[in-house]
């Protein structure tokens, strides 16, 4: 897993000075720190199997929950020993087809309370990597650093365990890149980076500005792989071009309400092993029907595609959903989820607000739809 085996150069641990310490005014960097090296991903044992120390298949059979109003999660997802996503690999490296997105954390935007960052925050980290999620997303913009610090404690010793990605916010002039890559590090007390990403395409320095910062990282080892986020596909392009190689990624918004990455963003990623990062997989909210009959109480409720109408137009399609789901034991959620990693090199990150959340996306991973489900939500999603 991780950085496709580029040499890395330890992040030494000296004082910051002013331009590192920060990426926006007010965000400062944690201090210089040292982690185990990466390695690579255990294979773990499929804990169904019965010869890998896992229960009889009648066992199995009786123990698949129907827990609360219907929420599915596989007796196994339980367990904290068991891994249950699959992967995909693409580029040389090997990430959960299930990640975890973390712009909620320390942000108060979402609502989730003043102990979310504190407490929740961490142990969903941790969860995650119990369950074998390796692709964890954050940014330097994200809650103005603190969302990288949240990570950084929770992943712990557990470096190994981590397919880390970050983002750097398109402000600043280009000289600027390494130092703030140095500061995202040291909020997520690494000493290496397996995806850094530029989060929007700068609307001041073309490619050729900044795209070769990001080559020296690469080349110094400090840096696995270059990304972008929110990048139609000719700027992806571009920023290949300008870094004279693969940018294995597009992050961009990805879900059945969001269909635009289908159309070329998807097929170039497959025929050329690039890979497409969903986030918002879920419409933050919407495709889960929280929403059919009450309005958002937070952020949400100022945007266009949470209004009466546009959620009125999202009724067919969270009907199927909701039909999908119970064909399949499932929640709705968690087959707008399926439609998307089902897709060759296509990654979601969902966010979660709780530990119970994060399970239910990560057995997202498990469920199989027919042809007959995915021509359904392609057409009422179209």
């Amino acid at each position: 897993m991780g950085g496709g085996g580029h040499l890395r150069r330890p992040l030494r641990g000296q004082a910051a000075g002013p331009a590192e310490r920060g990426v926006v005014p007010g965000v400062e960097g944690a201090p210089g720190c040292r982690v185990p090296r990466r390695g690579r991903l255990a294979e773990h044992p499929d804990p169904r199997d019965e010869q890998a120390g896992g229960r009889p298949a009648d066992a199995r059979r009786d123990a698949h929950p129907f827990p609360r109003d219907g929420i599915v999660v596989p007796a196994r997802v339980r367990k904290a020993s068991d891994r249950v996503v699959r992967y995909v690999e693409a580029g040389g490296v090997r990430v959960s087809v299930i990640g975890l997105g973390t712009w909620q954390f320390g942000s108060t935007e979402w609502g989730y309370g003043s102990t979310y960052a504190t407490g929740v925050a961490g142990d969903i980290v941790r969860r995650a990597l119990d369950l074998g999620i390796n692709l964890i997303d954050t940014a330097e913009i994200y809650g103005l650093g603190r969302s990288e610090r949240i990570v950084g404690e929770a992943i712990g010793g557990r470096r190994s365990d981590v397919f880390v990605a970050t983002k750097l916010f398109p402000v600043g002039l280009p000289f600027m890149v390494r130092w703030r890559a140095r500061a995202s590090a040291r909020r997520l007390r690494v000493d290496h980076i397996e995806l850094y990403q530029q989060h929007w395409a700068s609307p001041l320095f073309p490619p050729r500005a900044t795209m070769p910062r990001f080559r020296r990282l690469i080349d110094d080892g400090f840096v696995g792989h270059a990304g972008v986020s929110n990048h139609s596909l000719r700027q992806w392009q571009d920023c290949e071009d300008a870094l004279g190689g693969p940018v294995l990624s597009n992050q961009v918004r990805f879900s059945l309400v969001s269909r635009e990455p289908d159309r070329e963003l998807v097929p170039w990623a497959q025929h050329n092993g690039r890979i497409v990062i969903a986030y918002s997989p879920l419409g933050q909210g919407l495709l889960s029907g929280r929403y059919e009959v009450s309005p958002p109480s937070n952020f949400r409720r100022f945007r266009s595609d949470f209004s009466a109408e546009a959620r009125a137009r999202r009724v067919p399609l969270v009907a199927a959903l909701r039909d999908i789901a119970g064909r399949h034991r499932a929640k709705p959620g968690q087959v707008a989820l399926a439609w998307l990693v089902n897709k060759p090199n296509v990654v979601a990150i969902p966010g979660a607000s709780s530990v119970e959340q994060l399970e239910e996306n990560a057995a997202a991973a498990d469920l199989s739809l027919s042809d007959d489900d995915v021509q359904r939500l392609d057409s009422l999603s179209a």
